[in-house]
């Protein structure tokens, strides 16, 4: 099994995170209602095993505590990928939600990068502010060494659109980190 877990101890976050690829519980307490929906979303719709403990700061914001969980999974995602042997390596997906229409696109390449083009007609969904949702895909494609492209192409409801975004970035990740039977990275330099 592909598993990796990270803690991660700072002056605004204490994180425990467990992540396997191929699947498993997903357990998820953040403190933040909404995100932890999303986090649910994400691990269901990639078909990952997940478990997320985070001890954040609250009494600031939310920041600290999104932006830190998108580090260490995309840590974990780093540590469980090894030397990305044998994946597909790319991945893309649509996903309708309701009015919303989300598309992401990723690259397991070892090239951190992220494009992200979506609006928010409301700024916050419960306890969630939507600005959040760059800062955790940032931390997630920067960490995991990958590239992520994500467009919001329309809707009207902040809630559908984030819920599109994660769910579109899931599907595209379970894509890219399939295995296959090539038992070499999918690249002419050989190496990922």
């Amino acid at each position: 099994m592909r598993t990796a877990t990270i803690e991660r101890k700072t002056k605004e976050t204490d994180i425990a995170l467990t992540l396997c690829l191929d699947g498993g519980a997903v357990e998820i307490d953040t403190g933040v209602g909404f995100f932890d929906h999303m986090l649910n979303s994400f691990a269901t719709h990639g078909g990952f095993g997940l478990s997320v403990r985070v001890k954040g700061d609250l009494h600031v914001d939310e920041h600290h505590t999104v932006e830190d969980t998108g580090i260490v999974l995309g840590q974990a995602f780093m540590q469980a990928l090894g030397d990305k042997g044998s994946i597909d390596r790319f991945g893309s997906f649509y996903v309708p939600m309701d009015e919303a229409l989300a598309f992401a696109a990723v690259d397991v390449s070892g090239r951190p990068f992220l494009v992200f083009d979506a609006q928010f007609p409301q700024a916050r969904c419960g306890g969630y502010d939507c600005a959040m949702t760059v800062e955790f895909m940032r931390a997630l494609a920067v960490n995991a060494g990958v590239t992520l492209h994500l467009k919001s192409l329309y809707g009207d409801n902040s809630h559908h659109i984030t819920e599109a975004l994660y769910k579109a970035a899931a599907h595209a990740l379970r894509l890219a980190v399939r295995q296959n039977d090539s038992g070499k990275p999918l690249s002419t330099k050989g190496v990922l």
